[in-house]
């Protein structure tokens, strides 16, 4: 076979033109298809990374809370000190000291924690959920008679979106 030839066994893709009602409706759905399982695929991804800020913003709360019960021991033991001695020595200040950095961590580490749980709560896959808003207007409007959004004004309209703060965090 000769690089010229054509393949008897592969079938020439018809033209457009040439195509039946049966391949185009086939041609829709295998395209509608794939945007489904793209848009899936987005929402995967958005969830995936809300779900991990909501486990760091967890982990450090955790240490947060670690850091203040380690402050209340050591606060205690400075004020048992104080009772027990009654007299200004200063040999519990060093407890009230340790006790005052551990607050200044945890109020940190909570602060922390508020703020990731904060920016992945809820999880909702806001970009596809967009990209899903998008995608129905079009094909709306395309099986209204009106003319589709060409892919430039889709594409402005989701720049809009984006810099409206819909975009990504």
């Amino acid at each position: 076979m000769t690089p010229d030839s054509p393949d008897p066994t592969r079938t020439p893709a018809p033209e457009p033109d040439d195509r039946s009602v049966t391949e185009l409706v086939f041609d829709v759905s295998e395209r509608a298809s794939v945007l489904v399982r793209e848009e899936i695929e987005l929402a995967k991804a958005e969830i995936s990374e809300k779900v991990g800020k909501l486990l760091r913003g967890s982990a450090v709360g955790v240490a947060a809370g670690a850091f203040a019960f380690l402050a209340l021991i050591l606060i205690m033991e400075g004020v048992a000190w104080l009772l027990n001695e009654q007299v200004f020595d200063n040999s519990w200040a060093g407890f009230f000291v340790e006790a005052a950095i551990f607050l200044l961590v945890a109020a940190g580490a909570g602060y922390f924690a508020y703020r990731s749980v904060q920016a992945g709560a809820p999880p909702v896959p806001d970009q596809a959920i967009e990209e899903a808003k998008l995608t129905r207007a079009v094909l709306e409007g395309e099986s209204d008679g009106t003319q589709a959004a060409s892919p430039g004004k889709a594409d402005a309209a989701r720049g809009a979106s984006d810099a409206g703060g819909a975009g990504p965090r």
